[in-house]
């Protein structure tokens, strides 16, 4: 067949360890066959970032402003041990990090749903979204070591002159601290993200944090959250017949256990990083969790919600055999390619997308799976295979898909 011709390039962010391997297959096997692929290519490898002391990250995020759709494979984001493994300048800061604060953007995250796989939890019968506040709190936070006796506080000094001061804590020894900010223009954003997000996909949006002890920082999103809802959705969101609710996190969990699925959960950044892959773990599996960075106004970048899977690149690395799941990751690619597709009026990028997802989903339900969700499934007969051979067993598929 001939191959799809693009209009204009994907933000192609290449990453670490195993899904770095994985991302190639991916595009030599499942991708290029098919497409013309037209990409602006941006190296988020460690050893990249580092040399260029991560200014490759910041100019692949104003890429996506300028192009509109980004694909992202998983990084490193260091930590002591990895500055040593490494040899780096210093401990660079999460890519994804700095990635959304430019883009502005809320992380809608979702599990990929297969017939032959429970859920740990057997009452999801329909798949939950969490929308993660994709700036600030811990992800931008900074940090200092305590050595001795001292007194911290925290102070704020305007550009009127007016200042503001509160103690945090008075040591009478060693210790920890750290502060955090957010902005109001990032919490508006994230809201509208979310309601928006909400009416397009017709479901119910749960939102939590812990306002009754966070009661000035946490209390902002939930005062925000209601001024945005009231002035903007309500409306909407009554004729729909969805409802949007805020609750505090703790009570969302319990909620969230008991529920059947199908609404959004929107989350703070670290309960929105954390509670992904709960919800991915208990659906399946890390590696069967779609994720999305969309921006207020209309910039897509798609990724693996998973790691960079370092104990299998170290097998890797020996010349071992490795099962690595590559579900999430393909899924980033065709979610790309579709919305590039739709962006740009070319039906048959968006029909690539939808047909190499079929294929993946087709290749799961006649049991042909990685080590992790081999002993996950039901109702079929199941067998473990490689990386390698499991997307050679989706390509056969999307071949039949295709022709």
């Amino acid at each position: 067949m001939e191959r799809i011709k693009m209009q204009t390039p994907l933000v192609e962010m290449d990453g670490d360890e195993m899904t770095r391997v994985i991302w190639k297959m991916i595009k030599d096997e499942l991708i290029l066959p098919y497409v013309e692929l037209k990409t602006e290519y941006y190296d988020l490898g460690l050893e990249y970032r580092n040399e260029t002391n991560d200014q490759v990250t910041i100019d692949s995020a104003n890429a996506t402003k300028k192009y509109g759709v980004a694909v992202k494979c998983a990084t490193i984001t260091p930590n002591a041990a990895r500055v040593e493994e490494y040899n780096l300048k210093e401990m660079w800061k999460s890519p994804n990090g700095t990635i959304r604060a430019i883009l502005d953007g809320t992380v809608f995250r979702a599990p990929i749903i297969v017939k032959g796989i429970t859920p740990f939890i057997p009452g999801w019968t329909k798949p939950i979204t969490i929308a993660r506040h994709a700036y600030g709190d811990v992800y931008k936070g900074v940090e200092l070591r305590v050595d001795e006796p001292s007194t911290a506080k925290l102070v704020v000094e305007g550009q009127s002159g007016k200042r503001q001061e509160v103690e945090i804590h008075a040591f009478d020894g060693p210790g920890v601290l750290q502060g955090m900010h957010n902005t109001d223009k990032s919490i508006r954003s994230f809201a509208h993200s979310c309601f928006k997000f909400a009416i397009d996909t017709r479901q119910d949006l749960w939102f939590a944090t812990k306002d009754t002890i966070s009661k000035t920082y946490d209390a902002q999103f939930k005062q925000i959250f209601e001024e945005v809802y009231e002035s903007h959705y309500k409306a909407r969101f009554e004729e729909l017949g969805i409802e949007y609710f805020y609750t505090l996190i703790d009570d969302a969990v319990a909620r969230v256990i008991r529920s059947k699925g199908g609404f959004i959960w929107a989350c703070k950044n670290y309960d929105g990083d954390v509670m992904s892959d709960m919800l991915s773990t208990a659906f399946g599996s890390l590696a069967m969790m779609t994720s999305v960075l969309v921006s207020p106004d209309g910039k897509y970048e798609y990724e693996a919600a998973h790691g960079t899977v370092t104990r299998h690149y170290y097998r890797y690395l020996k010349g071992e055999e490795t099962s690595t799941n590559p579900m999430a990751t393909i899924f980033a690619w065709s979610g790309a390619l579709r919305k590039r597709g739709e962006l740009d009026g070319i039906g048959e990028l968006v029909n690539f997308g939808d047909q190499l997802e079929a294929a993946c989903i087709d290749t799961l339900n006649e049991g042909i799976a990685t080590k992790d969700l081999v002993g996950l499934m039901e109702g079929v007969e199941a067998r473990a295979v490689n990386s390698a051979d499991f997307i050679a067993a989706i390509r056969a598929r999307l071949e039949k898909r295709l022709a």
